[in-house]
């Protein structure tokens, strides 16, 4: 298996030389060069699988320059017990709020947000990779709450790898900077920007387009321009499916389509579902679901894709999602106009911050099977506490926002599949609010919200990050 950049400009790589690349030499972001398609039997063949024999299996259709032994030691680690309880990823039935609604548990790892479920593969497979060619890797990432702590957890002392995570200042919950901050390991650095996610976002681009600076320096990323992420994620799509096809018969499975749920802020959650259905996985549509910072939304019902500046991005209560700039939308735009027409259209964007894709906004619905809407505070909280009061589950407001949406899309003889974003103990305030008071939270949150917080403050300025990775980064000896 081949990658090649959206681009054009950049060689072709395996996996694992994409692996530590983060963005492409050309700017642009890996994709398959081809991609693999599910047989009829697959599906079939899988569904005995624990996750990790059916992550082996998915990861191993991309991964193919990696031994299927050594993969299978890589995924066995990333999902061990020690760090997700079995089954990893439970389907919990809502139909007490909705017939056919379910939500998929994301957020069973170690920070307690879906992230994990990428994030702890890569802190396998990474390494491994280090190790096997002689190398080192400073991550360089950009994180709106979630992605930055499972990224440290994930690689927190490991050989040979630094982590430089840039957040936005103040625009966190504090149960997410605890989790980040709290971690004093010498190879962890914190970085709080004065701004937005958009503006850490913007700097990791600038960084990693200055080729020189990236090769010096050893600079990768593992946000979800990474495309080892994306895979990890397109996995626990595919056992979401299984499990929910579980209880019909072997006649009925090959028409069996669900409707999937994805709050999204970078589009890179519901690009990995987009990758899998792709595949050939029986997903109907793929239903996205914004906050107040809804360009994801204008795209899909509009057909016009419009980022927003800093100062337009809204400090929200489900503030994972407070994105105005989607990275990973550049692939599926990528595989929507085809590579040559790609190019010049995109670059429109980046002339006059617009892209109108109206001629394709049929080909959207229709042949990609997207849908979007957007949630308001008001609806996170109302979703909040109707899902407590109706099936005795908390979310987060995350979740929410992809409950109140699905509630909106739903259709009668198709289940639909919530992907959850993480526990509701990570945003404590908001589950507060929509209850009216909040259960006690586990006294390992309590702890962790108690320990001393290390962070390195910072403008929003290229040089002041440049100099901080001069001075700390690793290199080879």
């Amino acid at each position: 298996m081949q990658f090649i950049s959206t681009r054009g400009q950049a060689p072709s790589a395996s996996f694992t030389e994409t692996l530590l690349m983060g963005l492409e030499p050309d700017g642009g972001l890996a994709v398959p060069a081809s991609i693999p398609k599910l047989r009829a039997d697959h599906c079939e063949e899988w569904r005995s699988l624990d996750y990790v024999e059916l992550a082996t299996a998915v990861i191993g259709l991309f991964a193919t320059d990696i031994p299927e032994a050594d993969l299978r030691g890589i995924v066995s680690t990333a999902y061990g017990a020690d760090r997700f309880p079995t089954p990893v990823v439970p389907l919990k039935p809502l139909d007490d709020v909705a017939p056919g609604l379910a939500l998929v548990g994301l957020s069973e790892g170690p920070t307690m947000a879906f992230k994990d479920l990428a994030m702890q593969f890569l802190g396998q497979a990474i390494p491994y990779v280090l190790a096997r060619e002689g190398r080192v890797l400073n991550i360089l990432g950009a994180t709106s709450g979630d992605t930055g702590s499972a990224a440290e957890h994930a690689f927190r002392a490991q050989e040979g790898v630094s982590v430089f995570m840039l957040s936005p200042a103040g625009r966190m919950s504090n149960v997410q900077r605890a989790q980040m901050y709290s971690l004093a390991d010498p190879n962890i650095h914190n970085i709080a920007v004065d701004g937005v996610f958009d503006d850490c976002q913007a700097l990791v681009k600038a960084l990693n387009n200055d080729a020189a600076f990236k090769a010096e320096h050893s600079l990768g990323a593992v946000n979800s321009i990474n495309i080892g992420r994306i895979i990890a994620q397109a996995v626990y799509y595919v056992w979401a499916w299984l499990r929910a096809s579980d209880g019909v018969g072997p006649e009925e499975r090959g028409a069996f389509h669900v409707d999937v749920v994805v709050p999204s802020g970078n589009f890179g959650n519901i690009y990995a579902g987009h990758l899998a259905r792709s595949m050939g996985l029986p997903i109907r549509r793929l239903i996205l679901a914004t906050n107040e910072n809804n360009v994801l939304d204008e795209l899909f019902t509009s057909g016009v894709y419009r980022p927003r500046s800093a100062a337009e991005t809204l400090a929200t209560s489900s503030p994972s999602m407070d994105i105005s700039r989607a990275s990973n939308l550049e692939r599926f735009v990528w595989q929507l106009l085809g590579p040559e027409e790609f190019v010049s259209r995109w670059a429109s964007l980046e002339e006059s911050g617009s892209l109108d894709l109206t001629d394709r906004l049929r080909v959207m619905h229709e042949d990609y099977g997207f849908v979007s809407g957007t949630s308001t505070h008001k609806d996170r909280l109302a979703a909040i506490a109707r899902v407590h009061a109706e099936a005795g589950v908390l979310i987060d407001p995350h979740t929410a926002d992809g409950v109140t949406v699905a509630l909106r899309h739903m259709e009668q003889g198709y289940p639909t599949l919530v992907m959850e974003t993480a526990l509701a103990a990570k945003f404590a305030e908001t589950v507060e609010e929509a209850l009216g008071g909040a259960p006690e939270p586990p006294i390992s949150v309590q702890e962790l919200l108690g320990k001393e917080q290390h962070i390195i403050e910072i403008p929003n300025s290229e040089d002041e990050l440049r100099a901080l990775i001069t001075r700390s980064a690793l290199h080879r000896d």
